[in-house]
């Protein structure tokens, strides 16, 4: 979010808009009325601003070579990264919260990845110590929704599952599910996570890290979410919980009380209505889908 007078918007940069979270975010303000007076909102994708591309390869966005002091030195009032939930410790106690992310080594899956989010966190509690900079992080669990990755060897879990599901009703063959089904998740609905987005963006003045996800009491195991699944693309095959594969973590429950506090009365998409919008969404736009 850029600094602001009397003469110019509020202008406020989305990176990433093209994906799941960048398009559910384009949603609420777009079509859900999420765009307040003197606000200017842009959406780049990856093609029109990729971060990941070294700076002397792209000269002309300067931002490449550290996102966060960048946006120091532009004069950057508020910056809300992403992080996962990934960077919580392997072994530690449950639900895990807040103070946490740092309390030991990350799953060994995720090692390189989840430190350099968890870095991210340093980064922003740096810039306020030194320039009083509230950039800040929120924490989603496993976000789901239109627009997301569908591919079957690298999408996202429920997304991976509606696209594999969606192909055995199609050739008619049983629905293969990695893993035993038993390990639980905690699922968003991805304009749950935007509108929350906006909040954060808005009204959320901590450096520290916020986590973004329904109650413990919401969390369920893998094989639930696939009859949901089930049940919202009409598959009536069979459905194979294929054991050789591993389950992976078993649980990475966590605790929202943090958010409760700040937002008691927000109302999160009940999965099974979540999980059938995004695979209407997913069967009207097979063709544009990332699969």
């Amino acid at each position: 979010m850029d600094s602001q007078t009397k003469a110019e918007p509020m202008r406020v940069l989305v990176t990433g808009g093209s994906g799941l979270v960048g398009k559910a975010i384009e949603h609420v303000v777009k079509q859900e009325g999420g765009c307040l007076k003197g606000e200017q909102w842009t959406f780049l994708s990856s093609k029109e601003a990729n971060l990941v591309v070294l700076p002397s390869q792209r000269d002309n966005l300067r931002i490449n070579d550290n996102v966060l002091q960048t946006s120091h030195e532009r004069g950057v009032t508020k910056v809300v990264s992403c992080l996962s939930s990934c960077i919580f410790p392997d072994k530690t106690t449950y639900p895990i919260d807040e103070s946490m992310i740092h309390n030991g080594p990350p799953h060994d899956s995720n090692f390189g990845y989840s430190h350099a989010k968890r870095m991210i966190d340093i980064q922003n509690r740096g810039y306020f110590a030194q320039h009083g900079r509230r950039y800040t992080a929120v924490i989603p669990t496993n976000v789901y929704g239109p627009y997301d990755n569908f591919n079957f060897e690298n999408g996202h879990v429920l997304s991976a599952l509606m696209h594999k599901t969606y192909a055995a009703k199609k050739e008619g063959t049983p629905l293969q599910v990695w893993g035993s089904g038993t390990p639980r998740r905690q699922f968003i609905y991805s304009l749950d996570v935007a509108r929350l987005f906006l909040w954060v963006l808005r009204e959320y003045d901590e450096i520290d890290p916020l986590i973004l996800s329904v109650g413990e009491e919401e969390e369920l195991p893998i094989k639930d979410a696939v009859q949901m699944i089930a049940d919202a693309l009409d598959f009536k095959g069979q459905i194979v919980f294929d054991t050789s594969k591993s389950d992976g973590q078993m649980k990475k429950t966590a605790s929202n009380a943090k958010l409760r506090r700040y937002l008691p009365d927000f109302t999160f998409t009940p999965l099974s209505e979540g999980i059938k919008k995004t695979c209407d969404w997913f069967v009207n736009n097979y063709d544009i889908a990332r699969t």
